[in-house]
């Protein structure tokens, strides 16, 4: 009877979990879920109160948003992500492996300095950043989005990527030099494929500061180089708020990140478990 009843009160306890689970993934969901309802609805029927959950869904805001300058800006978007994240990984791992691996003089106080860059508020950068590409002519330039993203993301690769590196038992390197392997043969060919988890991790980190930014793309644009979120906001103006193009525009923003999430949501998990438990 107390095994029976020791099973009764275990599903019961299963049952409200899972219903505690349902309900926090809902809610976090909702926001979403409620921006792509927004984008399918028929613009007569997004202001209706109350609000409208069965209609026909209506692809006409993406049909019109994209024919619309916002292309452009998806692209540039796109463009700009991709290149600073590749190119952060690119000069960022190897100083995450140099930082690592090599024992110096003042190793702390670089360490520090590297991170220093991210303990600043991006709004203390503005000014002299807005004046030097003003003076260099790199305003409203792809590039110039780049080098300012690559500024922000270089530090958050090397400070994430050491702690992978450190996870890595010296040893094997070692082995590696006695078999004849150069340095550079077994960092590519023995380290990288071990920190496989960190750097699909911290791409995809990169990759959402450098797509979400809105802040430096403001300042640093107006036309030519105007990026996604920049330009959902023009959707905003005084004759009124276009809310079926602004809902079909959050979401398009939304869609390359959890794409991308999906395709390397194993290894994402895996590197921020290894981070995690480090030590």
């Amino acid at each position: 009877m107390n095994k029976m009843k020791y099973s009764r009160e275990l599903r019961k306890e299963r049952k409200f979990v899972y219903v505690l689970l349902l309900f926090l993934i809902l809610a976090t969901m909702f926001p979403f879920l409620w921006l792509v309802h927004l984008s399918v609805k028929p613009t007569n029927d997004i202001f209706t109160f109350p609000p409208k959950l069965l209609f026909r869904p209506t692809l006409e805001h993406y049909v019109s948003l994209w024919n619309t300058d916002f292309r452009r800006s998806f692209m540039n978007s796109a463009v700009a992500s991709v290149s600073s994240t590749l190119l952060s990984l690119f000069l960022g791992v190897p100083a995450a492996y140099a930082l690592s691996r090599a024992r110096f003089r003042h190793e702390g106080a670089i360490s520090l300095w590297i991170l220093s860059s991210r303990m600043a508020p991006p709004i203390a950068f503005t000014i002299p950043f807005f004046l030097m590409y003003r003076y260099l002519g790199i305003t409203d330039t792809l590039y110039g989005l780049v080098i300012i993203y690559l500024t922000f993301n270089l530090s958050l690769v090397i400070w994430m990527m050491r702690t992978f590196f450190d996870g890595i038992p010296k040893s094997l390197e070692e082995a590696a030099w006695i078999d004849g392997s150069s340095i550079w043969s077994c960092f590519l060919r023995i380290v990288l494929p071990l920190c496989a988890p960190g750097l699909a991790s911290t791409a995809i980190f990169c990759f959402l500061l450098s797509w979400n930014d809105f802040f430096f793309a403001l300042i640093l644009t107006r036309t030519q180089a105007m990026t996604a979120p920049v330009a959902v906001v023009n959707f905003m103006n005084y004759e009124g708020w276009e809310w079926g193009k602004i809902a079909a525009g959050g979401t398009l923003v939304m869609l390359p990140v959890i794409i991308f999430a999906v395709f390397v949501r194993k290894y994402l998990v895996e590197g921020l478990t290894a981070g995690a438990i480090k030590g």
